[in-house]
């Protein structure tokens, strides 16, 4: 598997942590790939350009949080798992539909298993920021 930089832990990480499957050793977590998810999953509510449309804008989450990304409010967002079971939810729990493999989080010197489409969506989202 392969290793990803630290990065912050979430009670989203350590729910994942189930869901480590076994695969090939590299997966492409780039935000160029999570921009060809977010045309396939996101654009027709976010806008093409994440300016918002049916979804709220994303280009302004950091900017709305202090000048700081808030990368796992995307991650819980995008997973759903706090949606799980909501009738009411708009936006799709796409963490149940699969997210991809897992790559493995290092942590503090511990590792947690993330799925690869989940790390190359939020890099996205991350690059659309303004």
């Amino acid at each position: 598997m392969r290793k990803v930089p630290p990065m912050r832990v979430s009670v989203l990480f350590l729910l994942l942590a189930g869901c480590v499957s076994y695969g090939p050793s590299e997966w492409d977590i780039s935000a160029e790939r999570g921009a060809r998810l977010y045309d396939r999953m996101c654009a027709s509510c976010h806008g093409a350009d994440g300016t918002g449309g049916l979804g709220p804008d994303l280009t302004q989450l950091s900017a709305r949080n202090g000048g700081t990304f808030p990368d796992e409010f995307v991650m819980g967002t995008i997973d759903g798992l706090d949606r799980h079971g909501d009738a009411d939810a708009v936006m799709p729990e796409f963490g149940a539909e699969g997210l991809g493999e897992t790559v493995i989080i290092e942590h503090d010197g511990f590792g947690t298993p993330v799925p690869a489409d989940l790390l190359a969506l939020t890099a996205y989202v991350e690059s659309l920021q303004r």
